[in-house]
């Protein structure tokens, strides 16, 4: 099955029909009938978009069932040194901590494949194993 890594610009831009980004990852993400993955930094981070929204929240949270996302969470001791050793590696990039937890997620699931807008971070970006990211939403228009 295919595994695609979901970060948080797409998450947010698909619930708010206003982003300019919503109908390439809504067309993207509507056609995918693949697993969907993501961890529970993306899941904070579009949380913390989304609240100023009326119904953001539930929406988001109605979007995560209803999608049968499935969430990580890379948050104990081991992963965080990891993320950052991470983030100070790509610091002049630079890579935040939702992005490190995708890129480990990323290595955990030999998956390369990501719904991202951020081009230059997940470009840059590499695998422990030197493996580069594939941008999905290049497919569609948009990223």
């Amino acid at each position: 099955m295919n595994t695609w890594l979901l970060d948080t610009g797409p998450l947010v831009a698909y619930l708010d029909a206003g982003d300019p980004a919503h109908h390439p990852v809504a067309a993207c993400l509507d056609d995918f009938s693949g697993r969907i993955v993501t961890t529970g930094a993306v899941i904070t981070e579009a949380m913390h978009f989304v609240a100023a929204a009326d119904g953001g929240p539930t929406l988001l949270a109605e979007f995560v069932d209803a999608s049968a996302l499935q969430v990580y969470d890379l948050c104990q001791p081991p992963e965080l040194h990891e993320a950052a050793k991470l983030m100070a590696k790509y610091g002049d990039t630079p890579m935040d901590f939702a992005d490190a937890t995708l890129v480990l997620l990323a290595e955990a699931l030999y998956a390369r494949d990501i719904v991202t807008l951020d081009r230059r971070g997940f470009s840059t970006y590499r695998t422990r194993h030197r493996r580069h990211f594939r941008l999905v939403l290049d497919d569609y228009g948009s990223g």
